[in-house]
């Protein structure tokens, strides 16, 4: 689909100021909706719901009926990626999601290199279903997880307070934990461009769980694989402005990260680790960032 002129989410991304600033909301798709949780029910389990694209597409279109949102994200979720690698991924009622664990060098390498795209194909579909419902003023944001983010449930099979099986691996197995974010970077590239392809107008990339490395980490596992994706994005759309790939979205891609901890000393007072905009400065292509708090 063509960029518009008249898109208040892309217009920003762009640089142009806006009267009135664009909104949107990270989980806008969600059970606060009762017609979420009357459709969550009919679909059954959540990643039933993800690879239904009429149904992904329907909740995906809700919140922005009802509030009149500038952007729509699609209803997916970031832990695709690993299914599509062959790892098993399932979501447990009340306890997230669980994942075969890659803990140690042996079960790295049992890693696939490269996803079966195929098994997203319904993400696509739900992508096309939603951007042909959309008013053409409303902009639909793709996603993905961050590599940091994403390895830190492959590696420890399920979500952890401090991500710690993940960091002891990067630590003890640095070459094995590589292994997993090259693979993430890779495919991530490849999923986000057939979002373009599929409608999405912006990229979103979501590394929820960055704020838990200290500066030397956070530069080497979440802002370096981050910008590796977001760079790549940019430079295959600009080769193919003629065919799915518009010119502007080639540049309109977010970051999500989790704030990082402030740690304080008695003599120097509150420090901050890196800022995640390490991640969006001259050498990447991304265009904005959000900052969860918390």
């Amino acid at each position: 689909m063509p960029q518009s002129a008249k898109m208040p989410f892309i217009d920003v991304l762009s640089g142009q100021r806006q009267a009135i600033p664009p909104m949107w909301m990270m989980r806008q798709a969600g059970r606060y909706l009762p017609e979420y949780r009357e459709v969550r029910a009919k679909a059954g389990g959540f990643l039933d719901l993800c690879f239904n694209p009429e149904l992904a597409a329907e909740v995906t279109l809700q919140p922005i009926r009802r509030f009149g949102f500038d952007a729509a994200i699609i209803f997916s979720d970031i832990l695709v990626i690993p299914y599509a690698l062959g790892r098993s991924v399932r979501f447990e009622v009340g306890e997230g999601p669980r994942l075969e664990p890659l803990d140690d060098p042996a079960k790295v390498a049992t890693l696939a290199p490269r996803a079966d795209f195929g098994k997203l194909a319904p993400v696509f579909d739900a992508l096309k279903i939603v951007r042909g419902a959309l008013d053409p003023k409303t902009a639909l944001i793709g996603f993905c997880g961050a590599p940091w983010t994403v390895a830190t449930y492959m590696v420890a099979g399920q979500g952890t307070p401090d991500q710690a099986p993940a960091r002891m691996m990067a630590y003890r197995h640095p070459d094995a934990f590589a292994k997993i974010i090259d693979v993430l970077v890779d495919n991530s590239i490849e999923y986000l461009l057939a979002q373009l392809a599929a409608g999405a107008n912006a990229l979103q990339i979501f590394d929820t769980w960055a704020g838990v490395l200290p500066p030397a980490e956070f530069a080497r596992w979440s802002v370096e694989p981050t910008r590796a994706s977001s760079r790549a994005c940019a430079q295959k759309c600009r080769t193919r402005r003629s065919s799915a790939f518009p010119a502007a979205p080639a540049r309109n891609c977010l970051v999500m990260s989790r704030r990082p901890a402030s740690t304080a000393s008695a003599s120097t007072g509150p420090r901050s680790r890196p800022s995640s905009a390490s991640a969006c400065n001259h050498a990447s292509p991304c265009r904005a960032i959000s900052i969860r708090w918390c």
